[in-house]
């Protein structure tokens, strides 16, 4: 029998006794009849699983035989249908159909998308094999028995899932996002890819083996999952889940606090479930910091005069933090190391200090019972004016910043020289010496007189209490400038007392003629001169 143009082949014994010419009819029950007049007659067309009652009848001319004993034949099966497929465990794939009448045995014949090839032989109408993730499978089903195989039937086609994703690699890209990549998996068209936590769900779709969530929520635990798709079987949803962190919530409401002049207690409101805090104070010339796990931290230490940029991060397991918004420190000016109270004149002094970091204007001030001069400036020096002869005065500089900050900076007292003397004469004495007199208010400082001619200088210095010194062998002709000045504690003599002009005649006339400038306003002074041997002389 061939079954590929459903024939049936029939045969028999010729009766070697029987000569002329004989005609065999054969008949089969299934209305199938054909002629021969030698030993075998092709039946055709033979159907699948059909049962056969076959006679054959001899003629000739003298009549016809009877029919010979019936011979009984099976066709070959019938394909079987109602095929189906069952994945009732990811990757074990049954295989099922209907069974068909008159088979013996089934043989089924499963092809992968790849080329590879396998077969199942059973009596039974079901047929267990593994099916891997990511193809299409092309399966058959032949029936099988003494007649041969079944014709080609009905060929099933299933898709299995798409494979899951491997070499899945969930990272922390910036604070808010998450970056997922992995390698592409067998039968995806589409990935969908989720980031949820226990508030919002983040979704992402894209036929590309990466993706970005972002704008998530921060300090967060994130479930990442990935979930291969195709047209023909939909998701494959189950997949593993992957767990990732979001980086710490930034610090918020950044405060600070000066408590003392280097040190400043920085705090801030941190709503994050375990993290680190790291304050930075970022000046010109150096940076400090300090950590903790709470909501405050001091920075001790700093120097006067500096500007710093203050900010918060907060970090852990999952990353850092953006920092904080940044606020503005200024530590106190620094105070000048160095400050000078030069006298001028008997009532003005000139207050002169050294550089000092961070200042942007000074108060000068000098006390004393008697009041207080104050001098308001940016330079590094004040003229004051004001000032009260033979006093003592506290030094105090007040250092002020741009933002307002202020250092009080105390110095060593200052003491002003004491007055300059008033009613300054010259008496003549004996020897050609001359006696310089004046007038002071304070009985216990010594004074010094000092006169200088074009060709001589003379000095004399008087004990404290005493009004006068004498100068001895007074060169005569010349006009003399005579300053008499009190001595510092130094035994020098303060600069800025007045001067005055005095000729001294040697002959011609008995009146010599003195000469006082002071405050531009011009004098003269006339005294009588005696003879070189009288021992005084009066003013006139």
């Amino acid at each position: 029998m061939n079954n590929s143009v459903s024939r049936l082949f029939v045969s028999w014994e010729l009766d070697q006794e029987v000569y002329g010419s004989i005609q065999y009819h054969v008949m089969s029950d299934q209305n199938l009849t054909c002629y021969a007049t030698s030993s075998s007659c092709t039946l055709s067309p033979v159907g699948c699983g059909q049962i056969h009652t076959i006679q054959v009848i001899a003629s000739n001319d003298a009549g016809s035989s009877y029919p010979s004993s019936p011979e009984v034949f099976i066709s070959f099966p019938c394909p079987p249908e109602s095929l189906a497929l069952e994945e009732l465990v990811e990757g074990n794939c049954t295989l099922m159909w209907n069974t068909v009448p008159h088979a013996d045995t089934y043989m089924t014949y499963i092809k992968r998308g790849d080329g590879h090839e396998e077969t199942c032989n059973t009596t039974s109408n079901n047929c267990t094999y593994h099916c891997q993730c990511g193809y299409t499978y092309l399966m058959s089903v032949f029936a099988f028995n003494q007649a041969g195989s079944s014709p080609q039937g009905k060929i099933l086609n299933y898709t299995t899932l798409p494979c899951c994703p491997e070499d899945v690699s969930v990272s922390l890209v910036s604070t808010d996002t998450l970056e997922i990549t992995w390698t592409a998996s067998r039968g995806a068209e589409l990935y969908e890819t989720q980031a949820a936590d226990s508030s919002e769900v983040i979704l992402c779709n894209d036929t590309a083996p990466v993706c970005a969530l972002s704008d998530l929520s921060c300090d967060s635990p994130y479930s990442v999952l990935v979930t291969p798709c195709n047209d023909i079987r939909g998701c494959n949803r189950a997949c593993k889940v992957h767990t990732k962190e979001t980086a710490p919530c930034i610090p918020m409401n950044l405060s600070l606090n000066l408590k003392n002049s280097s040190c400043v207690s920085v705090s801030w409101t941190g709503n994050n479930r375990a993290a680190t805090y790291t304050v930075s104070v970022l000046g010109d010339d150096s940076t400090h910091t300090c950590s903790t796990t709470g909501s405050s931290c001091d920075i001790t230490e700093l120097p006067c005069g500096s500007t710093y940029e203050v900010s918060v991060i907060a970090t852990s397991t999952a990353g850092q933090s953006l920092p904080s918004y940044s606020d503005s420190l200024e530590t106190e000016p620094c105070c000048p190391v160095n400050l000078t109270v030069a006298q001028v004149t008997q009532a003005m002094t000139n207050v002169s200090w050294s550089h000092s970091k961070g200042v942007h204007s000074f108060i000068t001030s000098l006390t004393s019972p008697h009041g207080q001069a104050r001098c308001h400036t940016q330079d590094s020096h004040c003229l004051m004016g004001c000032i009260t002869c033979g006093t003592n005065y506290t030094v105090t500089l007040e250092a002020f910043s741009h933002s307002g900050r202020r250092s009080n900076c105390t110095y060593q007292g200052f003491s002003s020289s004491a007055c300059c003397p008033l009613g300054v004469r010259l008496y003549r004495t004996a020897n050609n010496s001359l006696r310089v007199y004046w007038r002071s208010t304070v009985s216990s400082h010594s004074y010094s007189a000092e006169m200088v001619g074009s060709s001589n200088n003379y000095t004399c210095t008087a004990s404290p209490g005493e009004s006068s010194c004498d100068v001895g062998s007074v060169q005569c002709g010349d006009v003399y400038h005579v300053v008499v000045a009190p001595l510092t504690p130094e035994d020098s003599r303060v600069l800025f007392c007045p001067h005055r002009l005095y000729s001294v005649t040697c002959s011609g006339s008995l009146v010599g003629t003195a000469f006082c400038n002071t405050s531009s306003i011009f004098f003269i002074l006339l005294f009588v001169l005696h003879h070189p041997c009288s021992s005084k002389m009066k003013p006139i």
